[in-house]
């Protein structure tokens, strides 16, 4: 084969290979889209959300109360202090002869009249009731109540270091009675408290069965020997 011969194969050869080197590749014939792919691609699931549901049960609730502050019951209140009645005397008691002590002066000698005095010497108030209970020395019985007293309600307070009086006349000497050298005075108290009788010395004093009295307790002498 001549030598022109030869290179117009290689040429023609060389045409064939840029032919196919030029021919469509991945983007499409002639610079076209590229086909798309018969094949659908997989779905890609987004790594940052969850692929299923949770499968853990849900926490359970306690059993137990809470033991913080705010859940404790509240502290028992303290009873309420009961309120005294409005009446200031309603705890002032009737005077015993443990409450008080006791004198006899001689107020008038015609008629054996002697003043009877009591003081309070307890340090709180008490109710003078009554009558006082006279019994003369030695003689049986007690001097005869004379005039009216008031209620238990309407009695005299002694507060302490305050006086009552009470009159007491042995009466006349009509041959009849006994001269006495001291009585024994014991208070109304409205009960059955037990009192240990008070004496006072009164010579002379001279006791008529039938005239003898004694006052209720008074706030003031003059009217306990007026009565």
């Amino acid at each position: 084969m001549s030598t022109v011969r030869r290179s117009a194969v290689v040429l023609v050869t060389l045409a064939t290979v840029a032919l196919t080197a030029c021919g469509p590749g991945e983007d499409g014939a002639a610079g076209g889209p590229a086909a798309p792919s018969a094949t659908p691609s997989a779905s890609v699931t987004p790594t940052g959300a969850p692929t299923k549901a949770p499968t853990e049960p849900p926490a359970e609730a306690p059993t137990t109360a809470p033991t913080d502050a705010s859940t404790k019951p509240p502290a028992p209140s303290k009873p309420a202090t009961p309120t005294p009645p409005a009446d200031p005397d309603y705890d002032v008691f009737p005077c015993s002869t443990y409450d008080v002590t006791f004198t006899a002066t001689l107020a008038e000698p015609t008629t054996s009249s002697y003043l009877l005095k009591i003081t309070n010497k307890s340090g709180k108030p008490c109710r003078a009731l009554g009558h006082p209970v006279v019994a003369f020395g030695d003689l049986d019985g007690r001097a005869v109540e004379r005039g009216p007293a008031p209620g238990i309600e309407d009695a005299i307070r002694l507060a302490p270091g305050q006086s009552a009086y009470a009159g007491l006349m042995g009466g006349l000497k009509d041959g009849k009675g006994k001269t006495v050298a001291s009585i024994a005075m014991t208070m109304s108290t409205d009960s059955d408290l037990e009192q240990k009788p008070l004496k006072a010395s009164t010579p002379g004093l001279y006791v008529s069965p039938d005239k003898n009295s004694v006052t209720a307790w008074m706030t003031n002498a003059e009217d306990a020997l007026s009565l």
